[in-house]
Parts: structure tokens; sequence; C-alpha cells
């Protein structure tokens, strides 16, 4: 009887410590040539935008813009999320996203015109704003914003990019294509 119960307290110990080694979901890299928004599906840069969710089960999510990623919670609240990452507007490096501070002001630019950006140091955040202007948000309090998209500058940025089609078509009849 002593030896069953000195191998179940060894198996009791082997299969806390494998709890106690799992990991913890990290950021996946962004490859731009195939990364795709999970909500507006434009393409994903590996810039100071980007976002990701790690979902329960490892899938991983990727995002363009803070608030693309923040419609998809929206819309998918049943689904159980591990782990969010943002990036430094300053550095670009991946943060959690529970750990940054953000800043909101319309006149940032963003790919998807949500115009919110995420700092890893609060410091950073404030400096923005007292050069650039805008308001700075905790995690917390960031999950109560309106996350209504600047259409204005949606408007501009779809007449530039079809000003910039145009160009190229005229470019391609130079070519003969």
């Amino acid at each position: 009887m002593k030896r069953k119960g000195k191998w179940l307290a060894a198996f009791m110990l082997l299969v806390m410590s494998m709890m106690g080694c799992q990991q913890q979901p990290e950021p996946v890299a962004i490859d731009e040539n195939k990364d795709k928004c999970e909500v507006c599906h434009m393409a994903v840069g590996n810039n100071p935008f980007a976002t990701e969710l790690v979902l329960n089960h490892g899938q991983v999510l990727k995002f363009d813009d803070i608030g693309c990623m923040y419609e998809w919670r929206k819309e998918h609240k049943n689904e159980t999320v591990e782990a969010a990452f943002v990036r430094d507007y300053e550095t670009g490096d991946w943060l959690e996203a529970e750990k940054a501070t953000y800043v909101y002001d319309r006149a940032i630019r963003t790919p998807m015109a949500y115009n919110v950006i995420s700092f890893k140091h609060k410091e950073s955040a404030k400096k923005f704003v007292d050069q650039h202007g805008g308001t700075v948000f905790t995690y917390d309090e960031l999950s109560r914003h309106s996350w209504e998209r600047n259409q204005e500058m949606m408007l501009e940025m779809k007449k530039k990019h079809m000003k910039m089609d145009q160009q190229q078509g005229q470019h391609d009849d130079h070519m003969g294509n």
C-alpha cells in the first residue's frame, strides 16, 4: 500500500508541475503578405497599429487597428480570450493590452480611423497628449470608449486610395499594360 501511495504522490507531483509549466500566450509575428484583419479584411501591417487576440484554444486573431479588435470582441462576447496584445506606438514592441496606456484623438491617423494608439508607459502617452492633443485612457477606461470611426478621415483616405489607383492605371496605360 505504501508503494501505491508513493506512486500516486509522484504522479500528482508530476501533474502539478506540468500544470505550472503551461506557457503564457505570446503575440505572433505579423506576415504582411498574408495576414488579414478579422473584421475589415484589410492587410495587417507590421506596424504600431497591429493588435492580436489569442483565444483559449490557441487560435490567434490579427487586426489592423485596435478599433477592429474591440469591434470583434463586441460581436463575439461568448468567445474566451486568453490574451490581448497591442503595440507600443513609439517602438512597435508588443505588450499586453491590459498593461498599456492609450491615447484617443480624432486627429490621430490609424488604419481604420478609430483614432486610438497604445503606449507601454503612461508618461509617454501623457507626453504625446501634451504635444499633439488627445485624451489618455487606461485599459479599463478604453473598454467604455464609444469606438466610432472618424468618417471624415475614412472619406479622405478613400479619396487618396482612389487617386493612387487612378495614377497607377494611367501608369499602366503608358507602359502598354
